[in-house]
């Protein structure tokens, strides 16, 4: 079969498509041949090493394919042929994929493969920020960086549907245009945002701000917040938050975490409980999934180079 392996980290040079014979499943786990994989930033972190795993490896934590084979201790209610989608595995840049089969996901009727694989890690991320990180009430100032990328764009549209005011940063006209459609109340660039957030607020600040960027934002963002308001830090799309004075989030009593999805989907209950919230909410219309970019899976670094130079919106997958 062909895949994508990394035997050495670094660049996106480093993803190189090869041949593989196809993997055999353990004893908890299922084969299943893929059908779209998503390209997230947290393979980006695999792949350069700021995330270490052991080499060589597969990349790809994320996809929606079609149960090959699976064996007796799998969970009720999966099947051979069956259609499900995985998040916080391993080795879904691959023709087939072998996965844990307690983290099968089944897909409904009514969303196709590219829309299941983005509800999957950038879905769920969304609806752990705005339920769980911060549980966004009815009036509720949202400052959401990167808000024409994949989590972006549905972290703005959920908290529009629970009641929630969002102010969105993108980089350039068009982005913020597309922040503005996907119900953004206002959208800015980066250079500033603070003097922006603050003049909106009536000098207040905002109740929450999610921060996926990291490094270039960290400290605006804190500047940010309300009093007793939270920063939520989920990625370092521009490199990790270099080590904070705790002092600094004494003058307004800021509420800090930096949470991770596995947390949140921490077993098979609380995951299925998750997706199908997310589904549901996709169904609805309250996450509509914009597919910034396809690929096939030979041009998997291409991939790569263009999330990391932070030029494309919504969610970039693979076609193996």
């Amino acid at each position: 079969m062909k895949t994508i392996e990394v035997s050495e980290t670094g660049g996106p040079e480093k993803l190189k498509y090869v041949d593989r014979p196809i993997p055999v499943m353990g004893e908890n786990e299922s084969l299943a041949d893929v059908l779209v994989a998503g390209v997230n930033f947290i393979d980006t972190y695999h792949r350069s090493g700021l995330y270490p795993r052991p080499l060589p490896f597969t990349p790809g934590v994320e996809g929606v394919g079609i149960i090959r084979e699976i064996n007796d201790s799998a969970p009720s209610g999966l099947s051979v042929g069956m259609r499900v989608g995985w998040v916080a595995s391993t080795g879904g840049y691959a023709e087939v994929a072998t996965l844990p089969s307690q983290e099968l996901i089944p897909i409904p009727e009514g969303i196709d493969d590219a829309q299941a694989t983005a509800l999957l890690l950038q879905g769920m991320t969304a609806h752990y920020l705005a339920v769980d990180s911060y549980n966004i009430k009815p009036g509720n100032l949202a400052l959401v960086h990167a808000g024409a990328g994949g989590v972006g764009l549905l972290l703005t549209q959920y908290i529009k549907s629970l009641g929630g005011v969002v102010i969105a940063t993108a980089s350039t006209d068009a982005k913020r245009n597309l922040c503005l459609e996907n119900g953004a109340d206002l959208a800015i660039g980066y250079t500033g945002f603070h003097e922006r957030v603050m003049e909106f607020s009536n000098g207040v600040g905002a109740h929450v701000v999610y921060d996926g960027i990291g490094k270039t934002t960290f400290e605006e963002s804190l500047l940010s917040v309300r009093t007793r308001g939270s920063l939520v830090i989920y990625g370092y799309s521009s490199g990790p938050v270099p080590p904070i004075d705790l002092a600094k989030l004494t003058a307004k009593s800021i509420f800090l975490t930096r949470p991770t999805l596995k947390h949140f989907i921490s077993n098979r209950e609380e995951l299925l409980w998750r997706a199908n919230k997310v589904f549901s909410a996709h169904l609805s219309g309250h996450m509509n999934v914009r597919i910034g970019g396809r690929y096939a899976l030979e041009s998997a670094s291409q991939a790569h180079q263009d999330l990391e130079a932070r030029t494309t919106t919504g969610k970039l997958i693979l076609e193996p």
